[in-house]
This record gives structure tokens, sequence and C-alpha cells, in this order.
């Protein structure tokens, strides 16, 4: 006797529950009618010697107890004792007893389901008196198997009726469960992105406080040789407008990413980049995993903040086929375009990423992500650039960072690695 669309303000797991496109009012009325249709025959086809024919008033009784049920979840008890009472009715003008009796039980597993005990017990005694009444009037029976029926009808009414009310409460404590693990998962990221804002933020300070420094010099040097060295005092100026310029977008990501504003310490630690990445490989081969740099198109000295974001992006994904990719063989690869950086980092390890401490990231679904994927998306997403991950086709795993870099002048020295 289960019952999918069973729901009322206390146990919530049954709320809007549908089948395919029917409402649950939709299904009860169908099982009204459908109950009271087939009952209706049952009795036209069969009865006993001792019984009024089914005639038009049967008909009529027989709707009467059925079609409570259309409106047995909003009300329960109400639909119960209109359904009693129609089949007391029914019984009380002699009509065959056999039949009709489905509707009450139906009627109390719904109220044990969806109302207090009190109530219940109310709605059982109620159906215990028909089914009783209903073998009364049969004539055949003993009164000891018609208190049997009785029993036995209340009884699995009361158990199936206690198990829907179970089960939604269960569900009901899943959703709340579900909710709130949802809830703390956006949390962890948003305090993850912040985190990850603020190393960005220290970061990109030295980068600005260098230029300030490069220009507080030249400023000085072009001020003792104004005079007396002209040529040396232009060079000087051309070099404070390009630090000028570097410090100003420099600075412009840094405001971006202090967006946020929680409280952090600074750190002295030069900012690295590219002209790392190979003691970095040495690092991650000297651990044990085979690393091999490829590099495509010229090489060129990047900005600091996109050289320093290049370099953090490769750390994290070599320190995560270190720790999930199991024995594979890693690869980095620097594609140096006209207008953009790629950079990709693919192995051929294990495809599924999703350790103890990785969570699904919500704007990406079914991509395993941890807290290290989303600082990587945080931070090329600050310099417009993107981030993608996932399984490869042939096996394994990739990254690959896309950042926009056009070629100019003054980058086009070869950038070391």
């Amino acid at each position: 006797m289960t019952d999918p669309g069973i729901r009322s303000s206390a146990p919530r797991a049954f709320r809007g529950r549908t089948v395919g496109r029917a409402t649950p009012t939709a299904i009860d009325v169908l099982l009204a009618l459908s109950l009271a249709t087939l009952t209706g025959i049952a009795g036209t086809g069969y009865r006993m010697p001792s019984h009024r024919s089914f005639d038009a008033w049967a008909w009529a009784l027989t709707f009467a107890v059925a079609l409570p049920l259309a409106v047995r979840r909003r009300y329960a008890l109400p639909a119960l004792l209109v359904s009693c009472a129609a089949y007391t009715g029914y019984l009380a003008a002699g009509y065959q007893p056999s039949v009709n009796w489905v509707a009450p039980p139906l009627a109390l597993y719904t109220v044990v389901a969806l109302r207090p005990r009190r109530i219940a017990l109310v709605g059982a005694a109620a159906v215990a008196w028909v089914v009783f009444y209903s073998g009364w009037q049969a004539r055949v029976l003993p009164l000891s198997v018609v208190l049997g029926q009785v029993l036995l009808i209340v009884g699995i009414a009361w158990l199936f009726g206690t198990n829907a009310r179970l089960l939604a409460r269960r569900n009901a404590q899943l959703a709340a469960l579900t909710a709130r693990l949802r809830h703390e998962q956006q949390e962890r990221a948003q305090r993850a992105v912040t985190e990850e804002r603020m190393r960005i933020a220290r970061d990109l300070h030295d980068d600005v406080a260098h230029h300030m420094s490069v220009v507080s010099v030249q400023a000085a040097l072009a001020q003792y040789v104004f005079t007396s060295n002209p040529a040396t005092a232009r060079v000087a100026l051309d070099a404070i407008a390009e630090a000028g310029r570097q410090a100003q977008r420099d600075l412009r990501h840094l405001l971006a990413a202090l967006r946020i504003g929680p409280d952090g310490t600074e750190d002295g630690a030069p900012t690295p980049g590219l002209d790392r990445l190979d003691d970095l490989v040495d690092r991650v081969r000297r651990a044990g995993q085979p690393v091999d740099v490829v590099v495509n198109g010229r090489p060129r000295r990047l900005p600091n903040h996109l050289d320093l974001c290049v370099y953090r992006m490769i750390q994290e994904a070599l320190t995560n086929v270190l720790r999930h990719a199991g024995p594979a063989h890693a690869t980095v690869t620097l594609d140096y375009r006209p207008e953009q950086i790629l950079v990709r980092v693919t192995d051929d390890g294990r495809g599924d990423r999703a350790g103890p401490g990785d969570r699904v990231d919500p704007g990406e679904p079914g991509e395993p992500v941890g807290h290290g994927l989303i600082g990587m998306r945080e931070r090329a997403r600050l310099f417009d650039g993107t981030v993608a991950s996932g399984n490869r086709p042939g096996g394994g795993f990739e990254v690959v960072l896309t950042l926009p870099c056009p070629e100019t002048p003054a980058h086009d020295a070869a950038c070391p690695r």
C-alpha cells in the first residue's frame, strides 16, 4: 500500500510528487472513480439471495463511499468519516456487504500517514466499526471471524500508514541535510576563492612595489643628468613611463583581487615566474614524477602578473598529478601565440580526480575540482583568462589555461624557462 503522492504540512517529502505530469489530486480522482466503477461492476455481477439487488441507489451509495478518496490528502479525516457513513448506509439498506469495503481502509491509511495519532485513532475506530458491521451483515460468519477481520484490516492499514509517515520524515531529514551540505560546500568554495584572491593580492603588491622603486630611481637619475646628459635623461623618462604603465595595470588587478577585503598577512617572498619553471619541474621529478616541458611558438617575457599566473597554474596542476594521478607521466606545454598564451598540463594517470577534500564544482556539473582548481579559475578570471580541466578521451587528466597576452616590442625578449 505504498502511496507516492501523500503530502501534508508535517511530512513534506510527499509534497509535490507526481507520476508523469499527473498531479496528486488527479491521481486521487482517478483512483476514486476507478474504485467506484469496479466496485459497482462487482456488485452487479454477484448478489447473495438474502440481500437486495444492486440497483441505482446502490450505485449512488457506492460512489458516495469511494469519491471522498479524491480529497483524502487535504481532508483526510472528513473523507474517512464520509466514506464510513456512506458504507454504513449502504449496508443498512440491505445491499451486498462483500463489496464496497475497500475505500474506508484506504482512507484510514491516509489518516495514519498524515495526521496525529489521536486523530488516527478516531479514524481506526470508524473503520473498525464499518468492517465489523459489514461482517455482521453478511450473516454467514461467526463473531470470532468478524473480529479477526476487523483486527486484520485495521492493523494492515495502520501498519502501512505508519511506514509511510516514517518514510516521509526520513526523506524530509535527508532533504534538510542535503541543503545544509550544499550550503557548507558553497561556503568552503567562497573561502577558497577569498584566500586565493588574498594570495594574488600579496603577489601583485610585490610587483607594484618593484615598479614604484624603478620609477623612483629613474626619476632621480633623470633629474641628476637632465642638463648634463639629455640622452640619458630621456632613457630614464622612457623607463619611468613604461614602469608607470605596468604598475597601473598591476594595481588595477590588485584592487580587483582585494574587492572582498578579508584580513591577511603580507609576506616578503619573491614573486615566482617562468624563470623558476625548471626548478619547479626538477622538484617534481625528484619526487618521482616524470615531467616533460614542451615550448611551441617564440617564447617571450610575460608581464609580471601573467608570468606569476602561469607559474601558479603549472605548480598547482603538477601538485595534483603527484597527489591523484598515481603512476603517470606528465607534460607541460607552453604555447606562445600572437594574442595569447596557452598552457596545458596533461598526464596519463587516473582520470577521476575527486579525491578526499575535493568536491564537484556547482558551476560546471560533474567536473571534479578541489580548492586548487577553484584558485586557478579565480586567478585566471582576474586577468580575463580561462581554465578548463577534465578527463582526457584517451585516459588521464588535463588542465588548460588560456590568457590574453598580445605581443609587444617590450615583450619580445626570450623568456627564460
